[in-house]
């Protein structure tokens, strides 16, 4: 069996008893980054079984290993840096091939930014959309929020921290000015979120150095989340 496990994003306290339960069982860990989960196993004290590197480049050679690992009866754990294999983050691949090829596998839920984002913005949790990181180009990434220009759905996305400004500006100049957060390090010491509207943030932002990783969240085309135009005089 495979198990695609989440691990936490930044507070180590918040894996799963499950979790853990299946890194402890598994004979082979396909992860994102050796050192990093090797650091995790070393902090709950489980002993190291077989690793291998999964990630961008090297993804169909490691799949096909861990395949051959489940067919041969082996307990295979895969797992990212943190949160979910295949969000943003290695997996996919894997992940679509088992399902094509009805090889066993099963998700072992845990902690998510996407989630986290979401309630911390104060915004409306009834439906939203995640999209990933957003493209560099200035014209690629103007089209890209274009697409959810009328959309009622609250958007998320991850964005790297020196881009920040960069992006919220861009979100500005598609959707005019709504209210929106932008969420750093989250559940980590540093945990910092700052609400408001498009404007303003992208103000606040321009030139700040931003360190940690950050998600972005932006309310939908609903006039109770834009800020109201200012009377004439």
């Amino acid at each position: 069996m495979l198990h695609v496990v989440a691990t936490p994003i930044g507070n180590l306290g918040d894996i799963s008893a499950r979790a853990l339960e299946c890194l402890k069982s598994a004979s082979l860990i396909a992860c994102e980054d050796t050192r990093r989960t090797w650091q995790l196993l070393t902090h709950f004290g489980i002993p190291r079984p077989e690793m291998v590197s999964y990630r961008q480049g090297n993804e169909e050679r490691i799949a096909e290993h861990v395949v051959a690992a489940v067919n041969a009866g082996r307990e295979v754990a895969l797992c990212s840096d943190g949160g979910y294999p295949g969000i943003s983050d290695p997996g996919y691949r894997l992940i679509r091939k088992c399902a094509t090829e009805n090889v066993p596998y099963d998700v072992i839920p845990g902690a998510s930014a996407v989630n986290v984002a979401l309630l911390m913005s104060g915004l409306s949790t009834s439906s939203f959309v995640f999209k990933g990181f957003p493209p560099r180009g200035p014209g690629a990434i103007r089209n890209w929020f274009a697409e959810e220009k009328e959309s009622d759905h609250t958007l998320i996305c991850y964005e790297s921290p020196f881009r920040v400004g960069h992006t919220l500006e861009a979100a500005y100049d598609v959707f005019g000015d709504r209210e929106a957060a932008v969420c750093i390090e989250l559940t980590k010491l540093h945990e910092r979120v700052s609400r408001g509207y498009l404007k303003d943030l992208a103000a606040e932002f321009k030139d700040a150095k931003v360190k940690g990783e950050v998600a972005l969240v932006i309310a939908g085309a609903n006039p109770k989340f834009a800020r109201a135009a200012a009377p004439s005089e």
